[in-house]
């Protein structure tokens, strides 16, 4: 399967949000208001895989001063620094039918050579206990659970420092 990972565009936030929607339970998904309003601030830190002209998964994240990601950066665009030190990951998306090619691993590389090209000190994520063993395999360090109370959910906190 080809696959091309590129950046996001803004004409692109419904069909991102509809994705996002199939990825994550309703109390932790993005809608398209999120979406738009984060694309509006960091659309440089926005790629998407596609297939076949088809999007078929994407990455998204806001850059932080500290290496942490508190819940307010999800529905705060503005809490967003570009000169800030750490890229951080608010989602990693791949639709069910497009999952184990690949894909996911692609969009988080991307997003870890943006940080770099971007001079940041590192790439910081949360993720659910079944997902650790994946972000290890990037050279992500588990560093407890997160300070998270996104969704209602329990969220470990990940980072790979550069």
């Amino acid at each position: 399967m080809e696959v091309l990972i590129r950046n996001a565009k803004k004409e692109e936030a419904a069909l991102l949000a509809q994705i996002e929607a199939e990825c994550f339970p309703a109390a932790e998904a993005a809608g398209k208001q999120d979406i738009e309003a984060r694309m509006d601030v960091f659309e440089d830190c926005f790629f998407v895989a596609e297939t076949n002209g088809k999007i078929v998964g994407f990455i998204n994240g806001a850059v932080a001063k500290e290496a942490s990601l508190p819940d307010q950066m999800y529905h705060d665009a503005s809490l967003h620094d570009p000169n800030g030190a750490y890229q951080t990951v608010f989602g990693l998306d791949v639709l069910p039918a497009y999952r184990r090619n690949g894909i996911a691993g692609r969009l988080l590389e991307r997003m870890i050579h943006h940080a770099r090209e971007c001079q940041r000190k590192g790439v910081v994520l949360t993720c659910k206990d079944h997902l650790v063993h994946y972000y290890a395999g990037f050279g992500f360090k588990h560093c407890g659970v997160a300070d998270s109370t996104h969704g209602g959910a329990k969220w470990n906190e990940m980072k790979l420092l550069f």
